[in-house]
């Protein structure tokens, strides 16, 4: 490889870098060099004396106030005006607002109606930093559910789950067992994006959590396939980080049925650690004999 093929891939890598942290927006639509501007700033100019206000006596009543500054003050007794909020749960604690959506969730008989229902829902804050909400893609009747962390830039932008680079490195992982978004079922715990690509917190988590659990109800899979820590925490409620738990099947109950769940690497985490796709390539050849019957 040329000296001039490595810096575009270090130039690109970098570009890819700020776009995982979140820095996706500039402030200019043109560069400015600041060392070509002058390193002497302008003399700051003293500003002219002012003579010192006449001294009031008790006796001068003091000039009435324009009415741009003038504030009207309610009457004696009045009730306070409300607190404005950003709709009816956005003001709501974690766990007032995990109770609302458990309560809204459960009465939700369709996919269609669950994505209705969380593009209306303002208990969890994130849904007012984030562009879009980030639902669902692939194939709803998949008896195969994908189910990561949280929407990324590229997927905020779009408005679909898995539309990045780490989206187009679980389509390749997806295509080397035989499998596409056709007859799989991709989707996040969390839909909406925190901001700088961070991990959700657990107030998060569990503000949306009922949604996510009504959606596996609504898409009834055969096998879910966690990808992360946050993930796989959050579904199977395990304690235990991601590198102990991935490999391994965790029962998850719906109702009477139980849904094996398999735990692997996030796709953005084998981006930063291109040396453990051997263990995600371990747990996708497990997952390809599980839906063969043969695991």
């Amino acid at each position: 490889m040329s000296q001039g093929e490595d810096r575009q891939r270090d130039l690109i890598a970098n570009l890819d870098f700020h776009v995982e942290a979140g820095l996706d927006l500039f402030l200019d639509e043109a560069p400015h060099d600041r060392f070509a501007e002058t390193d002497s700033p302008e003399p700051v100019r003293a500003a002219p004396s002012r003579p010192a206000p006449e001294r009031q006596t008790p006796e001068r009543a003091r000039p009435a106030l324009d009415d741009t500054f003038r504030t009207e003050l309610p009457p004696r007794g009045s009730a306070p005006p409300p607190a404005r909020t950003f709709g009816q749960s956005a003001s709501a604690k974690p766990g007032e607002a995990a109770g609302d959506a458990r309560a809204r969730a459960k009465d939700v008989q369709t996919l269609e109606e669950l994505e209705a229902l969380l593009a209306g829902f303002d208990g969890c804050p994130l849904k007012f930093t984030a562009k879009n909400l980030v639902f669902a893609d692939g194939n709803p009747a998949a008896k195969l559910m994908f189910i990561g962390e949280a929407p990324g830039a590229d997927e905020d932008r779009v408005g679909k789950p898995f539309m990045g680079r780490s989206g187009k490195l679980l389509d390749r992982m997806m295509a080397a067992i035989g499998l596409d978004r056709t007859n799989a079922y991709v989707t996040n715990i969390v839909p909406w994006r925190p901001p700088g690509n961070r991990n959700p917190t657990p107030q998060e988590v569990s503000i949306c959590r009922p949604f996510i659990e009504r959606q596996i109800e609504l898409a009834d899979p055969d096998l879910i396939v966690c990808l992360g820590s946050p993930a796989t925490q959050a579904i199977t409620g395990t304690k235990d980080g991601i590198l102990k738990a991935r490999g391994r099947f965790y029962p998850y109950r719906v109702g009477r049925r139980e849904i094996r769940a398999l735990a692997t690497l996030h796709p953005a985490y084998l981006l930063r650690q291109p040396l453990q796709k051997r263990l995600a390539w371990r747990d996708f050849r497990t997952l390809r004999a599980a839906l063969d019957g043969k695991a």
